[in-house]
């Protein structure tokens, strides 16, 4: 089935959760939780930089609408968006960590490029 993975929860639940994974991921620049999350974060954090590289009135208010702080939108718009101004796409990268300890679900790392 193609499409977005669910994630075991209700779609209000899994978009609030993914909202603040994206908000928390762009304001601090890296981010542990599970590969499944990480690979859903990715796609959406990856988005938000590239309306930020458009840089329009419209892309900045699509941009509010997801992200949970105006300082981390305005973090994408003013210093995440320049640093990638030449890249095509690929701004994270995953590091897979191995089992988490109490349940092994797979843990990694998302991070922003350097």
């Amino acid at each position: 089935m193609p499409g977005t993975r669910k994630l075991g929860r209700t779609s209000d639940q899994r978009r609030a959760m993914l909202r603040q994974l994206t908000t928390d991921l762009l304001d601090y620049g890296e981010l542990q939780t599970t590969v499944t999350r990480a690979k859903e974060v990715r796609s959406i954090a990856e988005k938000m930089i590239t309306l930020g590289k458009k840089n329009t009135l419209a892309s900045r208010r699509q941009a509010m609408t997801f992200l949970t702080r105006e300082g981390v939108m305005t973090k994408v718009f003013k210093e995440l968006a320049p640093k990638y101004e030449d890249r095509k796409g690929g701004y994270t990268q995953i590091y897979k960590l191995g089992p988490r300890r109490g349940d092994a679900a797979e843990m990694a790392i998302i991070r922003l490029m350097d």
